[in-house]
């Protein structure tokens, strides 16, 4: 497939009127390959341009991979007894979203390696939504988990692992706290919300920094004492990588984390059902699992992604599913929220 791929780079160069390559950057020619060789291979998805990664520096695309795939703790692994009623479709945002808004959400992670923080704390939200039947709607925040769950969780924005992230809700709690645009809660994230495009709404992304520092404390104006403002799950387990058990996982109790290896391609998703097709790999990344279905006869896994909803399906995608594409059903972990 790489010979494709240079093959490709060299056709664009010289067949594709609409494109100067001296204009481009070496990444971004290498996307536009990348691009037709995905689409003219007819698969099971379509690749296109995302803002998000136009002209982006190499540091900063390995900062958006910030799962550990290995070398972090191992949870238990939990016993599942697979439904006998396990619909065709499910999609946690049909299922809940009336009561459950955050099955919705698509967060940015932003310029820092955060994705493992990201899929754990928007799981969780949603668990504790679903839950208490709408009752109880903390927006758990990213910032806390990732900026206080230190050395134990991995090296905050250079990357960590989901699995600590949910034995650090079990022990220690994460405070509530919303996006960087909307500031609600205790912590909210610190980080801006960025694409690569100018044009685009958001600010243009900037090179990744120091993880932000722990404040043990609220901001300013808000009611709740941080010690009182923690939330809890009362469990952290790992789930088995058969489909039918995943799949029961999250019909009974809502949407889990997930972590696969993310190649090249991957970037340049838009629609349809993504499998690995061409390009290197490029590191872990961590997401959320919200349901499943069938594409044209392909079956997959709907996903909420942290790039914000300029990426991809408005920030969703779909990954093809019961073959282990890229590791993804080897690596989903979640817990009980305790309501």
């Amino acid at each position: 497939m790489q010979v494709v791929l240079v093959l490709a780079l060299a056709a664009l160069a010289v067949a594709a009127p609409s494109v100067n390559p001296g204009s481009m950057s070496a990444h971004d020619l290498r996307t536009q390959a990348i691009i037709q060789t995905v689409n003219n291979a007819k698969t099971s998805w379509t690749a296109g341009v995302n803002t998000r990664f136009v002209n982006a520096s190499a540091s900063f695309i390995k900062s958006q991979m910030g799962a550990k795939l290995t070398g972090g703790p191992k949870l238990p692994i939990i016993d599942i007894t697979p439904s006998n009623a396990i619909p065709t479709d499910f999609d946690a945002r049909v299922q809940w979203g009336s009561i459950c808004p955050s099955t919705k959400e698509v967060r940015d992670q932003a310029a820092c390696g955060s994705c493992w923080a990201f899929g754990a704390v928007e799981a969780l939200t949603d668990r504790f939504c679903i839950a208490s039947n709408g009752a109880k709607q903390p927006h758990i925040s990213a910032e806390d988990l990732l900026t206080c769950c230190g050395f134990s969780c991995g090296d905050g924005c250079n990357g960590g692992y989901p699995e600590s992230a949910w034995q650090w809700f079990q022990r220690t709690g994460a405070v509530t706290g919303g996006n960087y645009n909307t500031k609600q809660g205790c912590s909210p994230y610190s980080i801006p919300n960025c694409d690569h495009h100018t044009t685009g709404k958001y600010a243009p992304c900037g090179a990744e920094g120091p993880t932000p520092a722990c404040k043990k404390s609220c901001e300013s104006g808000y009611a709740t004492p941080y010690s009182q403002d923690k939330q809890f799950a009362k469990s952290a387990y790992g789930i088995p990588s058969s489909v039918e058990k995943i799949q029961t996982e999250i019909m009974t109790n809502g949407p889990v984390e997930g972590a696969f290896s993310v190649y090249e391609d991957f970037l340049s998703y838009k629609t349809g059902v993504y499998s690995h097709t061409t390009g290197q790999m490029l590191g872990g990344h961590a997401i959320k699992v919200l349901g499943w279905g069938v594409d044209n006869g392909t079956p997959y896994w709907w996903v909420a992604n942290s790039w914000n909803e300029d990426w991809g399906d408005n920030g969703f995608f779909k990954i093809k599913r019961g073959n282990n594409e890229c590791g993804i059903e080897s690596g989903m972990v979640a817990g009980l929220a305790k309501v």
